[in-house]
């Protein structure tokens, strides 16, 4: 049951209205501003100087600076962007995209400890994970290999193939193929039992 005050936020000024801080994220108000709003999910800062009933919103999908009054109509203007998702949310971590070429994706993963991937495979590209930081294991057609910083793991089209996280895991994956598509994936059914008892020792 919620007993407190109900707010729609489906605009960006309604948002600001509620909001406890003028910014989230990395960002430096300079000069005069007034009534202005910024919210900055990137990993380089926003500095904001002389702005005045405004809303500035970063994100990996892209960056808005408008008025506020005027935020209310980006649906206008944003629904006929198209393209992959460049950061995402998942019940393991998150991954956010790094770099995007004609036969070539990089994402950067993190996976939460003690969390892992589902068991899969890729019809039309090859992946190539480094280990950044943390441990895990990676499953490969039902092998077993413990991945530490430095490790390189190579998987081809086809190829079952998994992670799960020891301690907190950063990995660089790079996809690979003539059509890379977040929809080609097929789950594989269970990872190999001997798999997480050896993750849980």
């Amino acid at each position: 049951r919620f007993d407190g005050t109900w707010e729609d936020l489906g605009t960006w000024s309604s948002l600001a209205n509620v909001m406890d801080d003028k910014s989230v994220g990395n960002v430096v108000f300079g000069g005069s501003n007034k009534n202005t709003h910024v919210l900055n999910e990137l990993d380089i800062p926003i500095v904001c100087l002389g702005a005045k009933n405004m809303i500035v919103a970063a994100s990996p999908e892209g960056i808005l600076v408008s008025n506020l009054k005027a935020s209310d109509n980006i649906k206008n203007y944003v629904s006929d962007f198209s393209g992959i998702p460049m950061f995402a949310e998942k019940a393991w971590g998150n991954y956010k995209v790094i770099d995007i070429q004609e036969h070539s994706v990089t994402r950067k993963i993190f996976l939460s400890a003690e969390h892992g991937m589902t068991y899969h495979t890729h019809q039309r590209r090859d992946e190539v994970w480094t280990i950044v930081s943390g441990s895990g294991e990676v499953v490969l057609d039902g092998e077993t290999k413990k991945v530490a910083p430095g490790d390189v793991v190579i998987i081809h089209a086809n190829h079952k193939h998994t992670i799960r996280a020891i301690t907190d895991l950063e990995i660089i994956e790079i996809q690979l193929g003539d059509d890379i598509d977040s929809k080609d994936k097929q789950k594989t059914g269970q990872v190999p039992v001997f798999y997480f008892f050896k993750c849980l020792m």
